[in-house]
């Protein structure tokens, strides 16, 4: 197993929760400490915390706030006196699946627990957590066992330890095939509007020596057809079960310049980000943000006077374009429907 990681962006510390405020990165590198749900909820939305099993991981520790707050309000009607809590939890990211994955874990354990509800539920959030990071260390191995020798891979968005509960999904293949020599560069894209490439993956892999280079977004076909460019490796916030892919608006670009070059493509998430009640990515929903998001960057507005904006944060990638998904129980190659279900069983 690899050992390979030094970013912590979820803990538990000091009897309350603490994020790293991805906001600041790379600037600087500070910890909000949160103590009840509504504030983590509020801490989702607001993008402190990003990246679907982070989502998940940080749901989990908001509902231990909740049952806190409510138990010591309420007593044994604490079930009744969280509902609204978990209302503020659920409502905080639409198209992240792990997230209402781990409300749902942790509401199942409600009706068996008597007196205080905060220990049990600590546990199984601190157990959803460690298993995050063991599953992202066995998919980094699977997928890294896909990469040719002197491999130079092309990244979108964030999907590593900050992202996760640490590791990382896409970039946790990268960190494994780092470390068994296959790897000699990633290719961040920037992504806009956030940013996630630049600010990001960028800084995790300065953080652990591997040789990164930013490029715009635009600049991925170009790079592609200079060649040894060998996959594109992403990670997912919502799969359906036919395998079309909801991640970080472009990477359905991506995939389709990946075909066109003749660059494979991977999709690298937990079991938790499968959404085996949706049969096609149609019926996944896209958060919209607000434009201002693309209207300027940071607080510098960018765009003329009057100038409108569209803001989804997804987009969908079909399953054909997509050459290997890897998850912690196996990797498949050209995902469908029978490939998943089974997978799933």
């Amino acid at each position: 197993m690899n050992p390979i990681n030094t970013i912590q962006p979820i803990r538990w510390a000091e009897n309350h929760l603490q994020l790293l405020d991805q906001r600041l990165l790379p600037q600087q590198n500070i910890y909000l400490s949160l103590k009840d749900a509504p504030a983590t909820a509020q801490a989702i939305t607001d993008m402190v915390v990003r990246g679907a099993p982070a989502i998940g991981i940080t749901a989990a520790y908001g509902v231990v706030l909740a049952a806190r707050v409510a138990y010591a309000k309420a007593g044994d009607n604490w079930r009744q006196a969280i509902a609204a809590d978990m209302q503020k939890l659920a409502a905080s990211r639409p198209t992240a699946v792990n997230l209402f994955w781990a409300l749902q874990r942790l509401s199942a354990l409600f009706p068996d627990i008597s007196g205080d509800p905060e220990p049990v539920l600590l546990a199984e959030a601190l157990h959803i957590q460690q298993q995050d990071i063991t599953d992202n260390q066995i998919m980094g191995d699977f997928g890294a066992a896909y990469l040719p020798e002197n491999s130079e891979i092309i990244t979108h968005c964030n999907a590593g330890a900050l992202a996760t509960g640490g590791y990382g999904t896409a970039l946790g293949v990268v960190r494994s095939a780092w470390t068994a020599g296959k790897l000699q560069r990633v290719y961040a894209d920037e992504t806009r509007p956030w940013l996630q490439g630049a600010r990001l993956t960028a800084w995790e892999m300065v953080q652990e020596k591997i040789p990164v280079t930013l490029i715009a977004e635009g600049a991925a076909a170009a790079r592609m057809q200079q060649g040894n460019i060998s996959w594109v490796i992403v990670g997912s916030d919502r799969i359906a079960n036919n395998g079309d892919v909801a991640n970080k608006i472009g990477t359905c670009g991506l995939a389709i310049l990946a075909r066109y070059y003749g660059v494979k493509f991977m999709v690298v998430a937990p079991t938790s980000t499968i959404d085996m009640q949706l049969n096609s990515g149609a019926e996944i929903p896209i958060e919209q943000r607000a434009g201002n998001e693309l209207l300027q960057c940071g607080q510098q507005h960018i765009a003329a006077d009057g100038a409108e904006a569209w803001n989804p944060v997804f987009d969908v990638t079909p399953a054909d374009l997509v050459d290997v998904l890897v998850t912690e129980r196996g990797a498949i190659e050209k995902p469908n429907q029978e490939k998943i279900a089974q997978l799933m069983k």
